[in-house]
């Protein structure tokens, strides 16, 4: 079965960088694909990936991270991009979609403009140990 954990910005946007990475892996060692609105801070992705290389072992073979923003309108008018440039400084880093699965569940995630491809790996393949 394939589980998916949706996690708020208002669920993370308090918390240490420390403790986001650690609630990030910890969920995704339970082998769930987290969908967390907005995204971590460069820094942040670079210590994820760090302290996932850490922790890899047999049974958690490592993640697979992908970072959608929203489409940027062109030709917008003048007061609705000073009214956006306001709420993206008053809200951070909402802006915006990151996906983290465990890469013995994801295989590939394929960002097109229109649509995310999310492949998976056969659940029954894994089950009797092929690719």
């Amino acid at each position: 079965m394939l589980t998916l954990q949706y996690i708020p910005f208002a669920e993370m946007e308090n918390l240490s960088s420390e403790r986001r990475i650690a609630k990030l892996l910890s969920i995704v060692k339970k082998n769930k694909i987290v969908l967390m609105q907005g995204r971590l801070r460069p820094t942040e992705e670079t210590s994820l990936i760090e302290k996932t290389m850490e922790e890899l072992d047999k049974e958690f073979k490592g993640i697979e991270l992908c970072t959608i923003y929203p489409t940027i309108e062109k030709n917008k008018k003048m007061g609705k991009q000073i009214k956006e440039a306001m709420v993206k400084m008053l809200m951070g880093d909402r802006e915006g979609l990151t996906i983290i699965g465990p890469a013995t569940v994801i295989k590939e995630i394929k960002r097109n403009p229109d649509k995310i491809e999310l492949l998976t790996h056969s659940y029954s393949k894994r089950l009797l140990g092929r690719k």
